[in-house]
């Protein structure tokens, strides 16, 4: 009696002492914040754990989204023994003293094993291969957890047993709402101001605004008690310390005027400008994701074939966002940023498909040519499908002069590279093929 007393007098010093964000996790379902696509009344996660059914899930979602809170709750409401083991530290001995544990408890006590994986994309192909067979005969229901798309991290068999949850980022509303669940856990209060800026800045990531608000109280505290106020009181200032950041904020109007300079000035190649307005949009907390849309999209719109790797610089500079996220991403966005800005530049690729789906728009579509169609299955040859098709590698140059547009269209001309990097080398290639002497 004396140890269960005890045991829970330590277990309630530790809940206080744990973080805000560890001490506001919900206790049901209904308590999550979040998430509705996937807990909301009648939605499928939430069906599957009311009935208890839930067999092997991947929860896949950004930092922040409720991954572990899910699957805690899960295992709250679930007739199952609970095994948690982190992909970060857990080997293959590990995995098969969990599956020996699971097969122990199945047979004597008839309970089932839920095995929660975070990270899960850290494990390795051997140490899910080693999971695979318990997973596949259902000794083990597998909770995983991961940042990283599972398409890529988890190996096709484990995942094609597992149904997978896709979690978005929080709203601002539900942030918001985490924000005063945490203030009234504190003792707290707050501007609507200090509020604005842990939102924004939290990137729809519960647990750092939760760590950011903890931090806050704990600054405005202090001012409390210099004070004699009867409870702390989180201003702005606190938020920005606790931020380590200025609250640089913009309304809408001037955030389309922020990215549209941002954009011409990479369009008219400067870096500097370029990477000025990169800087202003970053410190208002401008979602990171947006910027690197748009600079996969400039790399095709205003590069183009100018510089072909412009396209792949900034789509490695979205992947690195998604993979080591902010702050350390903002130098990935930099970097494609002054590459883009540096490049050569080039709408011909723009220009030539807006002339394309002009024809397509406004032309009779016309027949595919004969020599051109799919000549593959029984019957098309007697069609005349593939008939005159002229192969191009059966000839020395690689290429041989044949129609490949209906008839009326035949002539119209959409792509004219310019003369601007290797769009140069472009429209040499191309003068030499419409010159039969060369």
């Amino acid at each position: 009696m004396a140890d269960d007393l005890f045991g829970a007098a330590a277990d309630e010093r530790l809940r206080r002492a744990a973080p805000l964000a560890d001490r506001l996790r919900p206790a049901s379902l209904d308590d999550v914040v979040g998430q509705e696509h996937l807990i909301g009344p009648g939605r499928p996660l939430r069906a599957l754990v009311e009935a208890d059914r839930l067999s092997s899930v991947i929860l896949w979602g950004p930092p922040g989204t409720g991954k572990t809170t899910l699957a805690r709750l899960i295992a709250a409401r679930s007739s199952k023994a609970f095994v948690a083991l982190s992909a970060v530290t857990a080997s293959v001995k590990d995995v098969r003293e969990v599956t020996a544990s699971a097969e122990r408890r199945l047979g004597e006590h008839g309970q089932g094993t839920i095995l929660f994986l975070d990270e899960v994309h850290r494990f390795n192909k051997s140490q899910q291969d080693a999971l695979l067979p318990s997973v596949e005969t259902g000794l083990l229901v597998l909770v995983g957890a991961t940042t990283e798309n599972p398409y890529f991290e988890v190996n096709a068999p484990l995942l094609s047993r597992s149904t997978l949850f896709r979690l978005e980022p929080l709203d601002d509303a539900a942030v918001r709402q985490l924000l005063k669940r945490g203030l009234e856990a504190e003792d707290a209060t707050a501007d609507d101001a200090s509020l604005d800026l842990l939102v924004l800045r939290s990137a729809g990531d519960g647990r750092h605004a939760l760590t950011a608000l903890e931090v806050a109280v704990a600054l405005a505290a202090e001012r409390a008690r210099d004070t004699g106020a009867d409870r702390p009181h989180v201003a702005e200032v606190d938020a920005e310390a606790a931020l380590d950041t200025k609250a640089h904020r913009y309304g809408r109007d001037e955030h389309y005027d922020v990215v549209s300079a941002f954009i011409k000035s990479i369009r008219g190649s400067d870096p500097d400008a370029a990477l000025y307005w990169l800087a202003v949009m970053l410190a208002a907390g401008e979602d990171a994701r947006f910027i690197a849309r748009r600079l996969v999209i400039l790399a095709s719109e205003d590069v183009g074939l100018a510089d072909s790797q412009a396209l792949v610089v900034a789509d490695a500079a979205a992947r690195a966002l998604e993979f080591v996220g902010l702050p350390e991403a903002k130098l990935n966005l930099a970097e494609a940023t002054v590459y883009l800005a540096a490049a050569p530049k080039s709408n011909r690729v723009t220009v030539a498909l807006g002339r394309a789906e002009a024809d397509v728009r406004e032309q009779p579509r016309g027949e595919v040519p004969a020599h051109l169609r799919d000549a593959h299955y029984r019957g098309a040859r007697e069609l005349g499908h593939g008939r005159g098709y002229r192969y191009p590698h059966d000839d020395p140059r690689g290429w041989v002069p044949q129609q490949h547009r209906p008839d009326h269209l035949a002539d119209r001309v959409y792509y004219e590279p310019s003369a601007h990097g290797a769009e140069e080398e472009i429209a040499e290639r191309m003068r030499q093929r419409q010159d039969p002497g060369t």
